[in-house]
């Protein structure tokens, strides 16, 4: 099918000049596209790919070799200087989310060891994706073993298999494109840092540019070749700008002045390694070469460094949304201030812009009084997302009622205090041994393959493929043909990081608000929020007020959704334990029906309390089995020691809200 042109996309004008950037300098490092469903990621990504400039390759090579260049290492080597090659295009390799080990890295070739007796390597996608564009959608839900493959192919820039009895190493050079949606959680650090450019996209907010969306997609659906033929000079124009570009790369100045810049900007901005600085440096020569000067200048630093920093800022997993942006514009507005020969006269606003500059709109996007300032060291604290207000309508609610709140209704939302070092909360699983990474390392049908085994009754995972054979020449005793049977089937054994469930219930009832204990809830929560973080577990957040008790998030693995929902969480109302209790034994249910391997960790913040419906106690064996921390939130004086009778009677652990931040490990058997 004809593919939607480039040039047709409206707006993205961000994502649009960072693809066209990496195409014309594929040494910048690639893209990240973060944005919701349904905003023309895929699409945009896909479009590129006919605007690549075409490849020598020698004929016959399976690698992708360069004529010119090849790789003496190239397992169909080696190639003679003069070899037959041709022209093709470069090619776009898309990599699902469910790719198995052999077929990225390649493995055994099956035809040629059955046909011919002999070992033959197989090439897989990093192969065929050198001196091209290897594309992964939903980059975030990648499993850890391929990710590992990935960094380590573009770390190195070549592919090293050892598998299956075969020892190969090959070039895998490739422009590598990934989108993801935030909400569904985020990749490993490793990989984003990978990536030379991250850009944010979002459905446009002008009903004019929507409207002209929608015009464009339903033509291109009833003709896509009349559809691109509309659009064909402009296809052929970006892709000879992109080869002209391409070659005045190497001739493209950097001014020692503008190299000063960067460095500032990556210390203002307080980036990890060097790799921001070349990258920005790399992205701003590709900029000039792509506006037609051979000299770069600071407009094209600036704007590279919108591209390639945000993402690369030492900062803390719970941040809210939009705060690398504006620490950018502060370390922006730092550098211009810090430069050499910068007159103060010059910029009276403190913007880091002389007045008139391209960036003068009377104010930066860093808002008043930003220029100048730079960012603050170390995490920086969980804001705080209202003041710390009792709330009303409990009969426990010993403080009386916030002037303006009525009977019955929820005060504002308290604040969060600095997150802190939680204890770790465990859960006992196969092959548990204090790996770093997700909480319970565990056989699976997925991850990486460590061997083979014979299947007990229906074979449930993938066959190996290899082991399956061995058995069969075995069996036979390697003379004449030998067939493979059912019984020398092996299936593979995949070992891999369980992302657990942790199911958070917390209590957000008047009692907890009147006693001015939410805000050291929330902090609690917080703090155990970023450990699951850190962990890659997926999360889901239960809170019980009034009457009822509300799913607030569904179980995700978008801890940045997690934050927004706890720091708009209000308070107040009797004290519906039960009614917690039990959808959290709802959701672990369908957790369940979804995932049978996923282990859940029930984490309930209460001081067991219940003023509404049943006992608590009742529905403990809805949650019989599941591993169960329970976070005694009761303070005073006088303690009624209502959390440790739940826990009791969960098999739970126990745990003072005031031990929470401290050393130790809580385990729980599963």
């Amino acid at each position: 099918m004809t593919p939607y042109p480039f040039s047709a996309v409206v707006g993205l004008d961000d994502l649009r000049l960072a693809l066209l950037l990496t195409a014309v300098s594929p040494a910048v490092g690639g893209v990240l596209v973060r944005g919701e469903k349904g905003t023309a990621k895929s699409t945009v990504v896909r479009a590129l790919a006919s605007l690549l400039p075409e490849v020598d390759v020698v004929r016959g090579c399976r690698f992708a070799c360069d004529p010119a260049a090849p790789d003496p290492g190239c397992p169909d080597g080696p190639h003679e200087p003069g070899a037959p090659h041709g022209h093709r295009p470069a090619t776009l390799v898309e990599l699902p989310v469910g790719a198995t080990e052999d077929r990225v890295v390649g493995t055994l070739d099956i035809q040629r060891a059955l046909a011919d007796g002999v070992k033959a390597y197989e090439p897989g996608l990093l192969a065929a994706a050198h001196r091209g564009a290897l594309y992964v959608d939903e980059v975030n839900l990648l499993p850890d073993h391929l990710v590992d493959l990935l960094l380590d192919a573009a770390a190195m820039g070549r592919a090293h298999v050892e598998r299956d009895g075969v020892s190969v190493k090959h070039a895998a050079r490739f422009l590598l494109v990934g989108t993801m949606n935030p909400e569904e959680g985020e990749p490993r650090p490793q990989l984003v840092d990978r990536f030379g450019l991250v850009v944010t996209v979002a459905a446009p907010r002008d009903p004019v540019q929507r409207a002209e969306v929608v015009r464009r997609r339903l033509a291109y659906e009833a003709g896509p070749g009349a559809f691109a033929a509309r659009f064909a000079g402009d296809e052929a124009a970006l892709a000879a700008r992109i080869v002209a570009a391409r070659a005045a790369v190497p001739a493209v100045v950097l001014p020692d002045a503008e190299l000063d810049r960067i460095a500032r900007i990556s210390l203002a901005y307080g980036v990890d390694g060097m790799r921001a600085d070349i990258v920005v440096a790399r992205c701003a020569v590709a900029l000039a070469a792509w506006h037609g000067r051979d000299t770069v200048t600071a407009e094209d630093v600036r704007e590279a460094a919108r591209l390639a920093l945000p993402h690369r800022r030492r900062k803390d997993p719970l941040d809210p949304p939009g705060t690398d942006e504006e620490r950018l514009e502060e370390a922006l507005a730092q550098a211009d201030a810090d430069m050499p020969g910068q007159d103060p006269d010059d910029d009276p606003d403190g913007s880091g812009e002389p007045d008139g500059g391209p960036d003068d709109d009377g104010g930066g996007p860093g808002g008043p009084g930003s220029g100048g300032a730079p960012p603050s060291s170390g995490p920086p604290p969980v804001p705080a997302s209202g003041t710390d207000s009792p709330a009303t309508g409990d009969e426990e609610a010993a403080v009386p009622p916030s002037p303006g709140d009525k009977p019955g209704k929820s005060g504002p939302p308290a604040s969060a205090g600095a997150v802190f070092r939680t204890r770790r909360l465990t859960i006992a699983a196969r092959g548990e041994g204090g790996h770093a990474g997700r909480r319970s390392p565990a056989f699976s049908r997925r991850g990486r393959v460590v061997g083979s085994r014979v299947p007990q009754g229906k074979l449930r995972g993938a066959p190996h493929l290899p082991a399956t054979l061995r058995a069969a020449v075995h069996r036979g005793g390697g003379a004449g043909e030998t067939f493979v049977q059912p019984r020398d089937l092996r299936e593979a054994v995949h070992v891999g990081r369980e992302a657990n469930l942790v199911l958070f219930v917390v209590d957000a009832s008047g009692s907890m608000a009147a006693r001015r204990r939410m805000t050291v809830v929330k902090t609690a929560v917080l703090s155990l929020l970023r450990d699951a973080y850190q962990r890659r577990d997926r999360i889901g957040m239960i809170t019980f007020r009034g009457r009822d008790a509300e799913q607030v998030l569904p179980p995700t693995s978008s801890h940045e959704v997690g934050v927004l929902r706890l720091a708009s969480l209000r308070t107040g109302g009797r004290t519906p334990l039960a009614a917690g209790l039990r959808t959290a034994a709802a959701t672990i249910a369908t957790e369940r029906r979804r995932d049978p391997r996923r282990r859940p960790l029930l984490v309930v913040v209460t001081d067991g309390r219940a003023t509404s419906g049943p006992d608590p106690v009742s529905v403990a064996p809805a949650l019989a089995g599941v591993a169960t921390v329970v976070v005694d939130c009761e303070s005073g004086p006088v303690r009624l020691g209502l959390a440790r009778r739940l826990a009791g009677a969960l098999g739970a652990d126990v745990m003072p809200l005031d031990a929470l931040n401290a050393s130790g490990t809580i385990a729980r058997a599963a």
